[in-house]
């Protein structure tokens, strides 16, 4: 469960209590608001149509080493996307810092020898 103030920006512990869930909906909302501008440009569509094709034949058939990469660049390029990153403002930083550092607080009762802030021998 998220507890997170914002939880569409966020750190939580899995499920299964075993892994650590990052959290970024703005990622997601900026490629597919990036697509769609594009999308609107009747001399693009046909591009991304293509490489929307060649992505959904890789993704439902058997993929050899970096083709889904190259299916997912060719998609990016089409539609002129950015690179996948968000600014993160300096209290959503703390905030982000302090969500972590539990979850690693927390996973770290299943491996007492990780690094956790504030332990010996940390870095």
């Amino acid at each position: 469960m998220n507890h997170s103030k914002k939880p569409s920006q966020s750190f939580s512990l899995g499920a299964n209590q075993l892994h650590a869930v990052l959290r970024v909906d703005q990622i997601r909302t900026d490629t597919l608001t990036q697509l769609v501008q594009h999308w609107a440009e009747p001399k693009d569509r046909d591009a991304i149509i293509d490489a929307l094709d060649e992505l959904a034949a890789v993704v439902t058939g058997v993929a050899r080493e970096g083709e889904l990469d190259a299916a997912i660049e060719q998609v990016e390029d089409a539609c002129g996307m950015d690179t996948a990153q968000v600014e993160v403002s300096i209290s959503d930083t703390r905030r982000l810092l302090a969500e972590l550092t539990e979850v690693a607080r927390r996973l770290g009762r299943f491996n007492p020898k990780a690094w956790l802030p504030g332990q010996r021998g940390a870095a």
